[in-house]
């Protein structure tokens, strides 16, 4: 493995601006990819002729290559590693910031979302609520910050409020509520969606209520609604209990309204695509 002297470069994976004029590459001698592989670095020999042949081409020093091709196996592992703890956290892969369009019908307040996207909300354990009617991108909003959470390496879990409170009340069955619980409660970022679309029975009224005040001050969460918190409270099995809870979420979360039309019905055939989920 040969390379030369200077010239200063950027890192990360190789793009267009990085190549090689005419695309040239170096082969790679054998003993450098049983070595590359040995040390758990196999993915570098999918990029390491471009960057040898960069080197050559913009005489790099040994440091100036050595810096890059280790920015580069840096990338691809954080890159892995979101991917991985996004699965974790059951986060959709495709409801990314980069693929929510803003401009696709939804209205929201651009400064509280700048805000939320900042995360400042995890250093303050501070909560999210996101509100509004049907298909709106609710989810996908909320997915996004989960998305960016993870990259930051926070922890997250996101669950629909159906699904989670089935989830703990089948915990009791085989005694495994407490640690359960212990997840939930000490998770960065817990996102719980879809909350308040039916009545909720005395146990998942309670459930929600020791989630929120185990969580106060302490952890964010985020929970997306088709209904205002107050309209949370008579669907709950407990008045008082559901008013701690809501008042604890509300005087510690930022509320984001979204309105505009479904975008489900802008993706019926001959439609033009909006935002998604």
């Amino acid at each position: 493995m040969t390379a030369t002297t200077n010239d200063p470069t950027t890192s990360g994976p190789a793009g267009p601006a990085d190549r090689p004029a005419g695309g040239l590459t170096v082969p790679l001698d054998p003993d450098l990819t049983a070595l590359l592989r040995r040390l758990k670095l196999g993915k570098a020999v999918d990029t390491l002729p471009e960057r040898l042949a960069l080197a050559k081409t913009n005489r790099m020093s040994h440091t100036e290559f050595l810096t890059l091709v280790l920015a580069d196996e840096a990338t691809r592992r954080d890159s892995t590693s979101a991917a991985l703890r996004a699965r974790a956290a059951h986060l959709d892969p495709g409801m990314r910031l980069e693929t929510f369009d803003p401009d696709g019908g939804p209205r929201y307040d651009r400064t509280v979302w700048a805000e939320l996207t900042s995360l400042r909300l995890l250093d303050l354990a501070r909560g999210a609520l996101i509100l509004g009617p049907v298909g709106v991108g609710k989810t996908h909003l909320a997915t996004a910050l989960g998305h960016i959470a993870v990259r930051r390496r926070a922890s997250v879990a996101f669950h629909r409020a159906d699904q989670l409170f089935r989830t703990l009340k089948a915990a009791r069955l085989d005694a495994t509520l407490p640690a359960e619980m212990r997840r939930l409660v000490r998770v960065d970022l817990l996102i719980i969606d879809d909350f308040a679309l039916q009545a909720m029975d005395p146990v998942a009224t309670a459930d929600f209520y020791e989630l929120v005040v185990e969580r106060h001050h302490k952890a964010s969460t985020i929970i997306t609604s088709n209904r205002e918190p107050a309209e949370w409270i008579p669907l709950m099995a407990d008045t008082l209990l559901a008013q701690s809870a809501v008042d604890r979420l509300t005087s510690t979360s930022y509320e984001l309204v979204v309105e505009g039309e479904s975008y489900r019905r802008r993706q019926r055939p001959g439609q033009t695509n909006g935002a998604s989920a």
